[in-house]
This record gives structure tokens, C-alpha cells and sequence, in this order.
């Protein structure tokens, strides 16, 4: 699982849904999840700090949370089906040493991840589905130092890291 944050709400210019913006904490990969126009104001008002002079639904979701003492702990964005996101918000109650996980439209658990601040996390699926590279020039540096590390390897090589593992192993 990769940590990840919300870098900020854009807009698909075709179809002029929202779009929310994962970034990883080296910025050099982003997940665009599109979503519906109120979890992107619940998230833009959260980023921005707008305040509400009512609860908001995911406010709500943190103040439920809080009297029956349970602790959201974070995130996760688990899985993805024909472009479909999921995710679980996971809860954890220390009197009753009981830890819950909720199912969750993505754009919902972003919303109480803010909130609570807790950690949002992807999963290596999901990432390998939607992930786009935001810094080309240093994936270009690595697949050229990749491509120099494999011209020079020579089978001797491998024969030698099996038995060194094999040794080991014993």
C-alpha cells in the first residue's frame, strides 16, 4: 500500500466532472479519481478551510464517529472495476479494543480523511490501474539506468545470486 494526498479538485475538461488528484509524497505519480460535484465541494471547502454554519454529511460521519468513541484511523482505496473506485474507512474503538471498516464511495472516505486527518492509502492494484507519472524526465533517467544495468548483466550473474540465496537459505 502507497500513502498518498489530495493534491486538489480539477475538472475533466471534456465532460466538466470533478476530478480529485492523489499525489504520492514524492509528487512523481498521481491517481485522478473522478467524482460527483458534492464530495468535490466537501473537499475544496475542507482544503480551503471554508467553514459551514451547518454540519456537512461527512462532518456529521466524524461527529457520529466521536460519540460512540470511535477513532477513524484512515483510509483505503482498495479496489477499481471497470473504472469504478472503492475504498474502506477503517474505525477503531479502544474501549472495545473493536476496529470496524466501513465501505466507501472513494470520494466520501477523501472527504473524512480530511477531516479527521488520517492517512489515505491505495493499494498496489489499484495504483497499477490508474496511475499516471507526474515527473517524466526522472522516469526516463531510471528506465535508461535500468536499460544500462541489463545490457551488462551476463547469466554467470544470476548463477551466482542463486546460489548466494540457496546458501543462505540452508
Amino acid at each position: 500500500m502507497i500513502e498518498m494526498r489530495v493534491m486538489g479538485i480539477a475538472l475533466d475538461t471534456r465532460t466538466g466532472s470533478p476530478i480529485v488528484v492523489l499525489n504520492d509524497k514524492e509528487n512523481r505519480k498521481a491517481l485522478p479519481i473522478w467524482i460527483g460535484s458534492a464530495e468535490a465541494s466537501a473537499i475544496i471547502r475542507k482544503i480551503e478551510n471554508i467553514p459551514s454554519t451547518r454540519p456537512l454529511t461527512h462532518d456529521l460521519f466524524i461527529d457520529i464517529a466521536k460519540q460512540t468513541e470511535f477513532k477513524i484511523t484512515k483510509i483505503e482505496i482498495n479496489d477499481v472495476d471497470d473504472q469504478t473506485y472503492f475504498a474502506t474507512v477503517f474505525m477503531y474503538n479502544e474501549k472495545l479494543q473493536k476496529e470496524v471498516q466501513i465501505d466507501s464511495r472513494p470520494s466520501d472516505a477523501i472527504a473524512i480523511a480530511l477531516r479527521a486527518d488520517v492517512p489515505i492509502y491505495v493499494t498496489v492494484n489499484v495504483l497499477a490501474t490508474g496511475l499516471v507519472s507526474t515527473d517524466v524526465e526522472k522516469d526516463e533517467q531510471e528506465a535508461a539506468e535500468f536499460k544500462d544495468f541489463i545490457q551488462d548483466i551476463k547469466p554467470s550473474d544470476f548463477e551466482k545470486l542463486l546460489k548466494k540465496n540457496f546458501e543462505s537459505d540452508q
